[in-house]
């Protein structure tokens, strides 16, 4: 009876990290920076990308998608949630905007498991069947592969919004969150979520748990492979190619297993940190990660930083010239 007198809540409050000016200055301006490296380490990688034809292999049409991805939903939560929300007294969000938020955050979270998944099996068939790698990772089975992923997780960020927005709310509606997140929302429907929270569970297992299974999988594969082989370099280059994909694979799981296969009645004050890492930290540093410890993309780097400079000295010249 209650329920069905109650007020469909209509807009949230967000809570955030804290009321303090001087941590929200300080908050303020690392998020910032956080959010300026973000954007011109993502964007270098998908230009560099483009614009290096050695660079045009699967491997990194794999990771310019993975950058694509990782500004998307940096964006999604940093400029409005962390940056004004931190300097304005207001702090709410539209009840369809806050759905909009985890609905777009849930769907490029989801490409962003799958993409590392196929970047292990990139790796696994270069390192284990090397031979066939041109024919199994061809140009249009890596189209089909990353195109199943969208439409997939298009269809599986449905679901998790359904479960998290299809209840009632109908009594508090202050988020104890800086973003739209699940478990924060669900904290405020007024009715039972027991079978929202399984239907949710279960597709996170489906949608992580099988990734990262599947990483794990090829990574058992391929380290027997590469301990067979003879060479000591070879056994080196092979493993370095490989460091920094398991770096960024423990950097986003890590967090995410934390905060979503939990039971709701753990979650306490360290969701926010979770969430700030696989939401802000590691899209900041996935490009660092890729580009730092891989040749090919320094060799491009350097490649393009001498065009330019080339390029910016001929019209220089030809200026003066003039």
């Amino acid at each position: 009876m209650a329920q069905s007198n109650c007020t469909q809540v209509t807009q949230f409050s967000l809570v955030g990290f804290t009321e303090e000016p001087l941590t929200q200055g300080n908050l303020f301006l690392l998020f910032l920076l956080t959010y300026l490296v973000t954007i011109v380490g993502n964007l270098g990688i998908i230009i560099l990308i483009r614009a290096s034809p050695h660079l045009h292999s699967p491997m990194y049409y794999f990771l310019g998608n993975l950058a694509f991805v990782d500004l998307c939903s940096s964006t999604i939560v940093t400029p409005k949630v962390m940056l004004a929300d931190l300097l304005s007294e207001d702090k709410t969000i539209s009840f369809t905007a806050c759905m909009m938020q985890f609905f777009t955050f849930a769907f490029f979270a989801t490409v962003d498991c799958h993409l590392l998944a196929m970047m292990a099996y990139d790796r696994h068939v270069a390192i284990c069947q090397p031979l066939l790698y041109v024919t199994i990772i061809s140009s249009r089975v890596c189209w089909q592969l990353v195109a199943s992923s969208y439409l997939f997780s298009f269809l599986s960020a449905i679901i998790y919004t359904w479960c998290v927005f299809g209840g009632s709310f109908c009594g508090p509606n202050h988020i104890d969150h800086f973003f739209c997140d699940e478990f924060p929302v669900l904290k405020l429907v007024c009715s039972d979520t027991h079978s929202s929270e399984m239907i949710f569970f279960s597709f996170v297992t489906i949608n992580a748990v099988g990734a990262s299974m599947f990483i794990l999988l090829s990574y058992i594969s391929i380290i027997r492979t590469v301990l067979r082989m003879c060479s000591a370099h070879n056994r080196t280059r092979a493993f370095h190619t490989c460091a920094s994909h398991l770096m960024a694979v423990s950097m986003y799981f890590g967090p995410a297993f934390f905060m979503y296969l939990q039971p709701s009645s753990r979650h306490g004050s360290l969701d926010k940190v979770a969430s700030i890492f696989y939401a802000m930290v590691t899209p900041m540093l996935n490009p660092f990660i890729y580009s730092l410890r891989n040749k090919e993309v320094k060799g491009a780097l350097l490649k393009c930083r001498s065009r330019f400079f080339n390029h910016w000295q001929h019209r220089r010249v030809l200026s003066l010239r003039t």
